[in-house]
């Protein structure tokens, strides 16, 4: 079970993390400081959700393939966040090249 959890971890902490960098460009109206206060309350339960993942997870991943779904999940999280909450048309381009970036990751996992 918990190997199928880490993964899990890992992308909800990415989630947590492309909102903390994308999240404000949607209210550019608020004042950096707000910006900063709230990207940096979104960071804190993403770098625990991280850190507990990456150290449980150690006993059924290699460091490496951890990374690499990390990665990737990171690279999927903001191309969500981009889409569905500011808005952004991801052509075939960028939809292809998030796509290779996931084969990549199963590729590092097997």
């Amino acid at each position: 079970m918990a190997m199928y959890l880490v993964p899990v971890l890992l992308f909800l902490s990415s989630f947590l993390m492309a909102f903390a960098w994308l999240g404000h460009i949607k209210f550019k109206e608020k004042s950096f400081f707000t910006a900063l206060v709230l990207s940096w309350l979104l960071v804190l339960p993403e770098y625990l959700l991280n850190v507990f993942a990456m150290r449980w997870g150690v006993d059924f991943y290699k460091p490496s393939e951890m990374a690499s779904i990390n990665l990737c999940t990171g690279v999927i999280c903001v191309a969500i966040v981009s889409k569905y909450f500011l808005g952004e048309v991801l052509n075939t381009s960028k939809t292809l090249g998030f796509f290779l970036m996931a084969v990549g990751m199963v590729l590092v996992v097997l």
